[in-house]
C-alpha cells in the first residue's frame, strides 16, 4: 500500500535530485566496490566481497523506496490553496498560551520538515493540531508532557 505524499516544487526537486545520484553516482561506486573485492580472490573467504554486496542491496533498497515516494508525489498548486486556515504550505504564526511566546511555522511535507528553518511536518503534533485551524482559533495540541493550547495569530503565504 503506497501513501501520496505532497511536495512543493523544491521538494520534489530535491527527491529527484537524490535519486538521480543515488542512481548514476553511487550505484556505479557499489557495483566498482564489488568488482574490486571480485578480484582479490576467493569468494567464499571474502568480507570484502560480503560487505560490497550487503552495501548494494542496501543501496537498491534505498533506491526502490525513493522510486516509490517519487511515483506518488504530488506537487502542490500554491494558487489553489485556501489561505483562510492553516494547510500545507501556509505560514501560521502562533502564540503559546502559556507563556505568550509567539512563533512562525511553514506546514510542509514530512519529507521536506526542517525545524532550523522553520519548516514543520503536516504530520508533526503541532502540524497536525495546527491544521484546518483558522486565525483567532485555538490549537490544543497534545505533546509527551502533556497539552499546549496555540491561539491562531496569523496565516499567510510566501
Amino acid at each position: 500500500m503506497s501513501t501520496v505524499s505532497y511536495y512543493t516544487a523544491e521538494g520534489l526537486k530535491k527527491l529527484k535530485d537524490e535519486l538521480d545520484h543515488l542512481k548514476s553516482v553511487e550505484r556505479p561506486k557499489a557495483s566498482q566496490a564489488i568488482a574490486e573485492a571480485r578480484d582479490k580472490g576467493d569468494l567464499s573467504e571474502n568480507a570484502e566481497y560480503d560487505a560490497a554486496k550487503e552495501a548494494q542491496g542496501l543501496l537498491e533498497m534505498r533506491i526502490a523506496k525513493m522510486e516509490e515516494l517519487y511515483a506518488n508525489a504530488r506537487l502542490i498548486d500554491e494558487s489553489q490553496l485556501d489561505l483562510s486556515k492553516a494547510l500545507v504550505l501556509s505560514n501560521v504564526k502562533i502564540k503559546n498560551q502559556a507563556n505568550g511566546m509567539e512563533m512562525k511555522y511553514t506546514l510542509v511535507a514530512e519529507s521536506e520538515a526542517d525545524l532550523k528553518s522553520g519548516k514543520i511536518s503536516v504530520t508533526s503534533p503541532i502540524g497536525k493540531g495546527l491544521l484546518g485551524k483558522r486565525v483567532g482559533e485555538i490549537a490544543e495540541i497534545s505533546v509527551p508532557n502533556g497539552k499546549i493550547n496555540f491561539e491562531i495569530l496569523e496565516i499567510s503565504r510566501d
